[in-house]
């Protein structure tokens, strides 16, 4: 869409709020922390409702950072009148931690004096800032020209034509800022509130209807093909988390049956038996199994002759070793006697030889 058909049409929008609704009385001044604790309820809910809910958390802490330290389930509790108390808890807590966490401190005032650029760049990357929170504090509380467009604020922008589905997405309308001037932009941030709350608290809702169908023809039956597009989108996004469930709980189950196996003790492995071992094992009849069994009685008597069997007798001599020993003991006996014979030679030859001796001389042996 071009950027003059969008100002035609956003100021044709501007005319059908002033028309359909009425101004509210101007905002209270409030310190800069609590026009983003504001924001944070205000975000898709009526008004009335985010009041109540700021003076609640008033009365009931003592302080900010009392709610700072307090589960989003006990600040849902205070917060219950809101549409979703759960997301409005979660949005406040996340910008109070992210606050303290960069500047240490729940005073921001300072911030005002600041440029505006730098002041917008600090609130900028707090992890729990939305678009419509920091559009807000910029319009309320830094004085700066920004209007806050939520969830419900853009579903009439996107039925009407003025968005597409992209700049939807985005979270962002172009050229608004620039149709409507600084002066309107607080009012016209409060008109558009009302009837988009409206519609998101009764999509039926006739005033809000007729209010969208002056401002583009059709717009109520693009509503209605975006509502039908939204409940299909939320089944199927139920159905994916249900099978995601699904999935994780059969995983679950899946671990808890594998741990005890994992954590088993390693004990004595049992011999695996073979398959056709085992399954001739099992296909013995009962009665093949007790005949093949015997008693033992029978087995005590068959073991005696068996072992009296066994019995190893004394090992007889081999004919091999016996004759050895034989042989060995004539030899020996032979050379004893060849000895006692050489002896009494010996002895015969050296008492004659010995007498001979003396009569002759000792003659010396020729070398052979």
């Amino acid at each position: 869409m071009s950027a003059t058909n969008r100002s035609k049409l956003i100021a044709k929008l501007h005319a059908a709020l002033k028309k359909n609704y009425s101004v509210p009385p101007a905002s209270p001044s409030r310190p800069l922390l609590e026009h983003a604790l504001y924001a944070c309820l205000l975000e898709d809910c009526p008004s009335e409702l985010a009041d109540e809910g700021l003076a609640k958390l008033e009365q009931d802490y003592f302080d900010w950072n009392e709610v700072r330290v307090t589960t989003v389930t006990e600040l849902s509790d205070v917060l219950s009148s809101l549409p979703d108390p759960t997301k409005a808890a979660t949005r406040l807590k996340s910008n109070l931690q992210s606050i303290f966490e960069e500047f240490y401190s729940f005073d921001l005032d300072h911030l005002k004096k600041e440029n505006l650029g730098k002041a917008v760049a600090k609130f900028e990357k707090l992890p729990g800032m939305t678009p419509f929170v920091l559009s807000y504090i910029i319009q309320h509380g830094l004085g700066g020209h920004s209007i806050p467009i939520d969830y419900s604020a853009m579903v009439i922008m996107l039925v009407s034509g003025i968005a597409s589905q992209a700049e939807a997405a985005d979270g962002r309308v172009p050229g608004l800022e620039r149709a409507i001037p600084k002066s309107k932009g607080v009012e016209f941030a409060n008109l558009l509130h009302q009837p988009a709350v409206a519609l998101l608290m009764d999509p039926s809702d006739k005033t809000a209807r007729a209010m969208l169908e002056s401002v583009a023809k059709g717009s109520s039956a693009e509503l209605d093909e975006w509502l039908v597009s939204k409940k299909a989108a939320k089944k199927r996004v139920a159905k994916r988390k249900a099978e995601e469930r699904e999935h994780a709980k059969q995983e679950a189950e899946a671990a808890a049956v594998a741990e005890p196996v994992a954590k088993a003790p390693a004990g004595k492995k049992k011999p695996i038996r073979s398959a056709a071992k085992a399954t001739s094992t099992t296909n013995k009849p009962k009665a093949a199994k007790k005949a093949a069994t015997p008693k033992a009685s029978e087995v005590k008597a068959e073991a005696k002759p068996a072992a009296e069997e066994a019995k190893p007798s004394k090992p007889k001599k081999s004919a091999k070793k016996s004759a050895s020993k034989k042989t060995a003991e004539t030899t020996t006996k032979k050379k004893g006697d060849a000895g006692v014979a050489e002896a009494a030679d010996t002895k015969k030859s050296t008492t004659s030889g010995g007498k001979k001796a003396a009569n002759r001389k000792l003659t010396k042996r020729k070398p052979r």
